[in-house]
């Protein structure tokens, strides 16, 4: 069965950015459904694609491979499979993607039941592991830390109450035991589990590190001139990726009567291509409502070395 790829969010933006053209070589980071892919590859560029989620590969079948190749691996291995200093161009499109919310089977959305599995890959420890497992204190903190639940405590304190009599194997009854615990909220704009969820898929997931690791992957596997192109959906991502640009493109803080100012660590391997972060159109939020958290964040790198922190 041939399902139709699904459209990625500033698509228009993000081909400005990276400037994908005849001869240029683009590592799209985040492959998913192919959506960047096959624009950069219309553009004329060569692109090589990395996705760690097994089910993505299907969407590479029919793509040109004198000009596109599929690796099944996390983006932070990059640097290792496309090489040192190597390509024009880095595009990540973060977070979970519209094909993985849309299987019920993979249990990313509460949305339509399914087994509490929330993998990206095929391999480690699924949510369900997660929930039933966790001491309450470090449930408590993935909650406050990945999804910036306040009520954090209380909602690993419930779980581990009913979890020692029945554990917790499908998503709309962990999301139905979350709303209950935190009193019922119904109606509200956002679901009650809605900040745990993101939380366990983080987690789960390593999305954070994965991330960091990743920025640093990007910016050895960069040419001179190389751009990198990253679309965040929630402040965790984005606070990473604009703390990571603003250090190696040398905008350290100005210091104040307290504290001197602090000197950048290396010579700027990036400089920055637009201040702040682009945010999607409303004609662009109003035909797909996923894009209205979407920020951009691009630059572009410098022959400085590669910074020895990345490491």
């Amino acid at each position: 069965m041939t399902e139709a790829p699904h459209v990625p969010v500033l698509l228009s933006e993000v081909l400005e950015a990276l400037q994908a053209e005849p001869g240029k070589t683009i590592v799209d980071g985040t492959f998913g459904a192919g959506g960047y892919t096959r624009a950069f590859l219309e553009r004329g560029a060569s692109v090589i694609a990395f996705d760690r989620d097994p089910y993505a590969a299907r969407f590479a079948k029919g793509l040109d491979p004198a000009r596109f190749r599929f690796v099944p691996a996390r983006f932070s291995e990059m640097a290792e499979e496309a090489g040192e200093a190597a390509v024009d161009g880095v595009a990540l499109d973060l977070g979970v993607s519209s094909m993985q919310l849309d299987q019920a089977e993979r249990g990313f959305s509460f949305l339509r039941d399914g087994p509490l599995d929330m993998r990206m890959g095929a391999e480690g420890p699924t949510a369900a592991d997660l929930v039933n497992t966790a001491e309450t204190a470090e449930l408590a903190r993935i909650f406050f830390v990945y999804g910036e639940e306040r009520q954090s405590r209380r909602i690993a304190a419930a779980i581990a109450r009913r979890r020692s009599e029945q554990p917790f194997t499908r998503t709309l009854e962990l999301a139905d035991f979350i709303e209950k615990a935190l009193g019922g909220r119904r109606g509200a704009k956002v679901h009650p589990a809605t900040r745990a969820f993101q939380a366990l898929r983080i987690a789960v997931n390593e999305e954070l590190s994965e991330l960091e690791a990743g920025l640093a992957a990007a910016e050895r596997t960069l040419r001179p001139d190389g751009r990198l192109c990253v679309v965040t959906f929630h402040s965790l991502e984005d606070r990473i990726v604009k703390t990571f640009l603003a250090a190696r493109a040398g905008r350290t803080p100005s210091g104040s009567r307290h504290a001197p100012p602090r000197t950048p660590e290396a010579e700027p391997s990036f400089t920055l291509l637009f201040n702040g972060a682009q945010a999607p159109s409303d004609a662009e939020v109003a035909a797909n409502p996923r894009a209205r958290s979407a920020k951009l964040r691009a630059a572009v790198r410098t022959a400085a070395p590669v910074w020895r922190a990345a490491a």
